[in-house]
């Protein structure tokens, strides 16, 4: 039995190996073909599983759902703009819980009819299965074509938040299966309103919690060791008080992701991006290529249990629950486009308004609480102004409603919700296999032919041109910031340290640089960045440098520019800082 198992470790190593290994040679190649990895790997896996000697693949549903899930979420949910995520909440909303439940029980509906020993729960539940698009494939395929920001937010919002819709469905539903009576639809409201408001609680305390924490440690190596944990102190609380695990991640991402650029530093901060992107293209990527992989073992399941319902008649009912999930996607965000432009012309009034309140409020007498009352109106207003202005310049138009109607690929929780049906549920190999063919066409139809869709449509995505000038200018107004602490260079330094004056202007002229750098950079190129600071040099930068960190958190709070303009100038303050911070035995 040890040697046994010996063997078995050293299988698991050589197909953990050659598994990285194929992830890293499709995404490489993925990018010269011109198709998105997540496909790629769905194709190789499934022909992998036809290979001879290739053993059959069973990966249970708890160690994706328990391990694979929460990372993966957590690394998506840092990367998205919180701002850019609050912008687009009711549509994101709309699509990741109101249409995720009528998928549900849309689908769930049309199963319970064509399966004559299956009942309206375990339809419903596998509904809930099928319902939740996952977001990877269509980003990626929307990154690379450049699709509108706006867009990729919307669609990353949507993979976030409806796989924890989808699994609260599924566990109600599977609780009521066989249980001999009707789905209580508002049982089941009240249980998903239960699990939102308790995931949020935990995921928004693990996040502050790990902020603090993370804020105090100068260890790069001990804030990542933190950092991995993260999504599963979240996820695993939250879960075994019956309450939405993969929304608490969600949470705890979109927070930390927030508040990380003014709490902890900058090598910390570099370290995260690099480990969680590492993280999260691996685990994505394997989840593809295991859906793959496990093809044959369910076509070979259904075959032995074919009593119950033939393959051919599986496969066609895979197919028909394929076209139902388009339609009924495509039936939702026609109308959703149309309430965006709604949505427009109520922010203008609303805007419009908060600056009429806002005029009123300056004309009475100033008091000092008055005074603060209107600082907060000032600041509400500019964030309301700064929300219109970023949905005059996003407009999502009928173009983009049908590529966002076509990106509706099935992926993670499919693959394993589905294996986490009860094994004594009439069909339950043929449902599990209807899930798996719905995963898969919708990868290779949909995300197959969505390039095709984007450049027919003729959809402009980011205008690099213009990103330059808006990061130019928001350098500019960052630099003006900053250079005003030069006004008391004492109050920077040692008040007994004569400042040159020189010293002083060579501080100015490297912020002046970094803004005439991207204004010509956005007219012919790139203009390398130099700077040679001594120590006194650097305590006086580093002080401008804080000091534009500080205007940029303020205005990321009020999202004056697009997110990933804010992004850029937060890269460029960081590689600066981490020029400037002195090693530990030079304080």
């Amino acid at each position: 039995m040890e040697h046994a198992a010996e063997i078995d470790f050293g299988v698991i190593e050589v197909v953990g190996v050659i598994g990285i290994a194929v992830i890293v040679l499709v995404a490489a190649f993925s990018r010269r073909l011109g198709i998105a990895a997540p496909i790629l790997l769905v194709v190789i896996g499934v022909g992998l599983s036809y290979a001879p000697g290739v053993p059959e693949l069973e990966v249970p549903p708890e160690f994706v759902l328990d391990v694979l899930l929460p990372p993966i979420l957590y690394a998506a949910a840092i990367r998205l703009s919180f701002v850019d995520f609050r912008r687009n909440l009711g549509t994101i909303v709309s699509l990741s819980v109101v249409l995720v439940a009528v998928t549900a029980f849309g689908t769930g509906f049309v199963l319970f009819d064509q399966l004559d020993r299956l009942d309206l729960a375990a339809g419903i539940a596998l509904g809930a299965v099928l319902s939740p698009p996952d977001a990877v494939a269509a980003t990626a395929v929307g990154r690379r074509l450049g699709l509108p920001p706006r867009l990729l937010v919307v669609l990353e919002g949507e993979g976030l938040v409806n796989d924890a819709t989808a699994l609260v469905l599924f566990g109600s539903a599977i609780a009521l299966v066989g249980a001999k009576t009707d789905v209580n639809v508002l049982l089941t409201a009240e249980q998903f309103g239960f699990a939102v408001v308790v995931a949020v609680a935990i995921g928004l305390l693990v996040g502050v919690v790990r902020v603090a924490v993370r804020s105090r440690l100068d260890d790069s190596v001990l804030a990542t060791a933190i950092s991995i944990t993260v999504p599963f102190l979240a996820f695993a609380p939250t879960n075994a008080l019956g309450a939405s695990g993969v929304l608490a991640v969600v949470v705890a991402g979109l927070y930390t992701g927030y508040a990380n650029p003014g709490s902890v530093s900058v090598l910390t901060r570099t370290s995260d991006r690099i480990n969680w992107s590492t993280i999260q293209f691996l685990l994505e990527n394997a989840v593809f290529l295991l859906i793959g992989l496990q093809i044959r073992g369910l076509i070979e399941d259904v075959d032995k249990d074919s009593s119950q319902l033939s393959l051919e008649a599986t496969i066609a009912l895979g197919l028909l629950a394929t076209v139902i999930l388009i339609a009924l996607r495509f039936l939702w965000v026609g109308p959703l486009v149309l309430l965006l432009k709604l949505r427009e012309q109520h922010a203008e009034v609303r805007t419009l308004r908060a600056l009429q309140y806002l005029e009123a409020r300056l004309r009475e007498p100033t008091t000092g609480l008055r005074r603060k009352r209107i600082t907060a109106l000032r600041r509400r207003y500019a964030r309301q102004r700064a929300d219109l202005e970023q949905l005059r310049s996003q407009t999502i138009d009928w173009r983009g409603g049908v590529v966002l109607g076509w990106s509706g690929m099935r992926g993670v929780v499919t693959l394993a919700a589905a294996q986490s049906l009860p094994q004594d549920l009439p069909y339950r190999s043929q449902l599990v296999l209807i899930a798996f063919i719905v995963a898969v066409v919708t990868l290779l139809l949909q995300g197959g032919t969505l390039p095709a869709l984007i450049r027919a449509l003729r959809i402009s995505g980011i205008d690099e041109e213009e990103d330059q000038r808006q990061l130019a200018a928001l350098l500019d107004e960052l630099s003006f910031t900053g250079l005003a602490v030069l006004d008391d260079p004492e109050g920077v330094v040692d008040s007994t340290t004569d400042v040159d004056p020189e010293v002083i202007e060579r501080v100015r002229q490297a912020s002046y640089l970094r803004a005439e750098a991207a204004w010509e950079r956005s007219h012919s190129g790139d203009l390398p960045l130099e700077a040679t600071p001594h120590r006194l040099f650097r305590r006086l930068r580093l002080a401008v440098v804080e000091a534009e960190r500080e205007h940029l958190l303020e205005l990321r709070r009020q999202g004056v520019y697009p997110a990933r303009i804010e992004d850029r100038a937060q890269a460029l303050l960081d590689l600066e800082e981490a020029r400037l911070r002195p090693a530990r035995t030079d304080h």
